[in-house]
Protein backbone atom coordinates (compact mmCIF):
# COMPACT_ATOMS: atom_id res chain seq x y z
CA UNK A 1 0.00 0.00 0.00
CA UNK A 2 1.07 3.57 -0.60
CA UNK A 3 -0.49 6.95 0.03
CA UNK A 4 -2.10 8.90 -2.79
CA UNK A 5 -2.78 12.61 -3.26
CA UNK A 6 -6.20 13.30 -4.75
CA UNK A 7 -7.70 16.15 -6.74
CA UNK A 8 -8.45 18.45 -3.81
CA UNK A 9 -4.72 19.31 -3.90
CA UNK A 10 -4.97 20.69 -7.45
CA UNK A 11 -4.20 24.42 -7.45
CA UNK A 12 -3.81 24.40 -3.64
CA UNK A 13 -0.37 22.80 -3.05
CA UNK A 14 -0.35 23.77 0.64
CA UNK A 15 2.74 21.57 1.20
CA UNK A 16 2.17 21.07 4.95
CA UNK A 17 2.53 17.37 4.21
CA UNK A 18 6.00 17.75 2.73
CA UNK A 19 7.70 18.58 6.02
CA UNK A 20 6.01 15.63 7.73
CA UNK A 21 7.28 13.03 5.25
CA UNK A 22 10.29 11.24 6.76
CA UNK A 23 11.52 9.94 3.38
CA UNK A 24 10.96 13.08 1.25
CA UNK A 25 8.70 11.30 -1.27
CA UNK A 26 6.24 14.16 -1.93
CA UNK A 27 7.12 16.09 -5.08
CA UNK A 28 5.71 19.39 -6.35
CA UNK A 29 4.30 19.56 -9.84
CA UNK A 30 3.03 22.75 -11.39
CA UNK A 31 -0.55 22.40 -10.10
CA UNK A 32 -0.43 19.72 -7.38
CA UNK A 33 1.78 17.57 -5.20
CA UNK A 34 2.50 13.90 -5.97
CA UNK A 35 3.60 10.97 -3.81
CA UNK A 36 6.18 8.69 -5.38
CA UNK A 37 4.82 5.18 -4.68
CA UNK A 38 8.29 3.64 -5.03
CA UNK A 39 9.64 5.85 -2.26
CA UNK A 40 6.63 6.00 0.11
CA UNK A 41 7.09 3.85 3.23
CA UNK A 42 3.38 3.92 4.11
CA UNK A 43 3.90 5.63 7.45
CA UNK A 44 0.90 7.95 7.09
CA UNK A 45 2.63 11.00 8.58
CA UNK A 46 1.51 13.15 5.65
CA UNK A 47 -2.21 12.40 5.84
CA UNK A 48 -3.19 14.38 8.97
CA UNK A 49 -1.01 17.32 7.88
CA UNK A 50 -3.06 17.98 4.75
CA UNK A 51 -5.49 20.87 5.36
CA UNK A 52 -7.67 19.97 2.35
CA UNK A 53 -7.83 16.23 3.13
CA UNK A 54 -6.31 15.30 -0.23
CA UNK A 55 -4.14 12.40 1.03
CA UNK A 56 -5.46 8.88 1.41
CA UNK A 57 -4.09 5.39 1.93
CA UNK A 58 -4.43 3.74 -1.47
CA UNK A 59 -6.89 1.17 -0.11
CA UNK A 60 -9.18 3.90 1.29
CA UNK A 61 -9.14 6.20 -1.72
CA UNK A 62 -12.72 7.26 -2.53
CA UNK A 63 -14.10 5.58 -5.66
CA UNK A 64 -14.29 8.88 -7.53
CA UNK A 65 -10.56 9.44 -6.94
CA UNK A 66 -9.32 5.97 -7.99
CA UNK A 67 -7.58 7.30 -11.11
CA UNK A 68 -5.26 9.32 -8.85
CA UNK A 69 -3.37 6.16 -7.88
CA UNK A 70 -2.17 5.95 -11.50
CA UNK A 71 -1.87 9.73 -11.79
CA UNK A 72 0.52 9.93 -8.80
CA UNK A 73 2.65 7.07 -10.13
CA UNK A 74 2.40 8.28 -13.73
CA UNK A 75 3.72 11.75 -12.87
CA UNK A 76 7.18 10.25 -12.35
CA UNK A 77 7.06 8.56 -15.74
CA UNK A 78 5.72 11.49 -17.78
CA UNK A 79 8.20 13.93 -16.24
CA UNK A 80 11.11 11.50 -16.56
CA UNK A 81 11.88 11.73 -12.84
CA UNK A 82 11.40 7.97 -12.22
CA UNK A 83 12.54 7.48 -8.56
CA UNK A 84 15.04 10.26 -7.89
CA UNK A 85 15.41 9.46 -4.19
CA UNK A 86 13.98 12.58 -2.63
CA UNK A 87 12.07 15.69 -3.56
CA UNK A 88 14.49 18.11 -1.91
CA UNK A 89 17.13 17.35 -4.52
CA UNK A 90 14.69 17.84 -7.38
CA UNK A 91 12.73 20.94 -6.37
CA UNK A 92 9.44 21.98 -7.99
CA UNK A 93 8.77 20.57 -11.45
CA UNK A 94 7.15 22.81 -14.09
CA UNK A 95 4.93 19.97 -15.32
CA UNK A 96 2.02 17.81 -14.24
CA UNK A 97 0.43 14.53 -15.17
CA UNK A 98 -1.67 15.26 -18.30
CA UNK A 99 -4.94 14.65 -16.43
CA UNK A 100 -3.99 17.22 -13.81
CA UNK A 101 -2.74 19.67 -16.44
CA UNK A 102 -6.12 19.47 -18.18
CA UNK A 103 -8.12 19.70 -14.93
CA UNK A 104 -10.52 22.67 -14.98
CA UNK A 105 -9.24 25.61 -13.01
CA UNK A 106 -11.50 27.22 -10.47
CA UNK A 107 -12.48 30.78 -11.29
CA UNK A 108 -10.49 33.41 -9.41
CA UNK A 109 -12.36 34.94 -6.50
Amino acid sequence: MTYVIGPTCIDVKDASCVSKCPVDCIYAGERMLYINPDECIDCGACEPACPVEAIYPETFLPAEYQEFTDINAGFFEVTGLKAPGGAAGVGPVDADHPVVGAWPQLPAT
